[in-house]
């Protein structure tokens, strides 16, 4: 994957699958420190405590049609080569974390990518989704969450092609006006909502 916000999409898709109906996805660029956090979080079914310690295996999967899972040891490979690590916390009936971390300046840290196409992508596959994304960059923040829209746009669905325009134009927006847009990010051209 060549860049984060595609491991952040296959996580969510994961989360999905697991059943979650709310998902937080937060950034965290911590400057001072060198510090790059992503960190998603579901409702889902969970994973029983054995799992969870073999999870970044990619020989384990909870897929019945593959044998292996490569989504999170492929962000686990990533965050280690920019100096960091994942971890995964997760509790049966509860929902999963997952907490990857990165050297910000690393020669090797992948870009962010298109958080904003990431976040439409997953309104396109699930509509009724609860999602709430965070950016932090320093002092400065942009939210989204998925429950202010809805009241704001009722009786309109979050996936109707205007609303998915205007979402992807307001995180993209809230992003620059933080200054936490990658330079290699392009805005232009093709989307993943398909």
């Amino acid at each position: 994957m060549e860049d984060l916000s595609l491991h952040i999409l296959d996580v969510a898709e994961n989360s999905l699958r697991a059943g979650a109906r709310w998902i937080r996805i937060s950034i965290r660029e911590v400057l001072e420190q060198d510090l790059l956090e992503l960190t998603i979080e579901d409702d889902g079914k969970g994973m029983p405590p054995d799992l969870v310690r073999k999870v970044l295996d990619p020989f384990t999967t909870t897929k019945e049609d593959r044998r292996i899972g490569l989504g999170l040891p492929l962000l686990a490979d990533a965050a280690r080569e920019a100096g960091g690590e994942v971890t995964v916390e997760s509790k049966p009936d509860k929902g999963t974390r997952i907490r990857a971390t990165f050297r910000h300046g690393h020669i090797d840290r992948k870009p962010l990518g298109d958080v904003a196409s990431t976040v439409v992508s997953l309104l396109v596959a699930c509509p009724d989704l609860e999602l709430e994304f965070e950016h932090r960059r320093g002092e400065e923040a942009f939210r989204f969450d998925t429950r202010e829209v809805r009241r704001e746009i009722h009786p309109i669905p979050v996936n109707h092609p205007e609303v998915l325009h205007w979402i992807r134009s307001t995180i993209r927006g809230g992003l620059s006006r933080i200054g936490a847009v990658d330079k290699e990010t392009t805005h232009g051209g093709g989307s993943r909502e398909g």
